[in-house]
Parts: structure tokens; C-alpha cells; sequence
């Protein structure tokens, strides 16, 4: 008989409650269980002490036996240390863009880089004074005595 750590759901319409039970892997989800061990309570807040309640004595034991547990039961159990918690697997990178846009972006962002550096060593220099123009009320002032 195969044995499975699993949660069988109870409570209200959109008020979810799971029971975490040993149960025969072909019994249905909310049906003939083994033993219970634990109580998973999702509508309370995350860092509440009855959100999991958990026997680990009795969840040690199904484990020797050689009951296997669900995915979200071996979550539980990792947090309490009893099984290594499961590994993430890498994320792929289909997703991302290909080489030549890679290189595309790489060249933008050098050629962003190289007018930002010339911007800064002109900003840098001193520049060079322009000779004054003379004042428009010096210009009046020379046609005034001309005429």
C-alpha cells in the first residue's frame, strides 16, 4: 500500500481549512484517511501560531514507514526541518533576447556612455571667452554724435 502526507480540505464555501493526513494514495482527497497529524488554516495571517499546526512525532514516523508527501506538505515539513526543503529548478532563458540584440543593446549603451564621457570633458574645459560685443546704449550713443 502506498502511502501518502496529504491535505484533505474541509471547512465553508471560500473559506478553506485542511486537515494534513496520512491517507492510501488511491483513497479520494477528502476521503478515508490513515491518521491525521496537522491542520493547515490558509484564511489567518502567515506569521499566526495556528496557521500550521503540525505532530511532528507522528510526521517523523509516517516518513520511516515510507509515506511520501505532497508538495505543499513537504513545504511544511521542510520548515520544520524534517525533510530538506525541495530544490528550485533554475529558471530557463527562452525569455530573454538573442545574441545579436544582446549586442545591439551593448552597443547603445556604449555609444550613450561615450557621448555622456564627451559631454563631461566639454562641461570640464574651460571655455573660451568671446569678445564683448558693445552695449546697444554705447552704439546710441556714437550715432547720436555722428548726426
Amino acid at each position: 500500500m502506498s502511502l501518502k502526507i496529504r491535505l484533505s480540505r474541509g471547512g465553508a464555501k471560500k473559506r478553506p481549512y485542511y486537515r494534513i493526513v496520512v491517507a492510501d494514495s488511491r483513497s479520494p482527497r477528502d476521503g478515508r484517511f490513515i491518521e491525521r497529524i496537522g491542520s493547515y488554516n490558509p484564511m489567518v495571517a502567515k506569521d499566526h501560531p495556528e496557521r500550521i499546526v503540525l505532530n511532528t512525532d507522528r510526521a517523523k514516523h509516517w516518513l520511516s514507514v515510507g509515506a511520501t508527501p505532497s508538495d505543499r506538505v513537504s513545504r511544511f515539513l521542510a520548515a520544520a526541518d524534517l525533510v530538506p526543503a525541495r530544490r528550485i529548478p533554475r529558471q530557463t532563458t527562452k525569455a530573454e533576447p538573442g545574441q545579436k540584440a544582446k549586442e545591439r543593446l551593448q552597443e547603445a549603451e556604449d555609444a550613450k556612455q561615450a557621448a555622456a564621457d564627451a559631454a563631461a570633458a566639454e562641461a570640464a574645459a574651460p571655455a573660451e571667452e568671446a569678445p564683448a560685443e558693445e552695449a546697444p546704449a554705447e552704439e546710441a550713443a556714437e550715432e547720436a554724435k555722428a548726426e
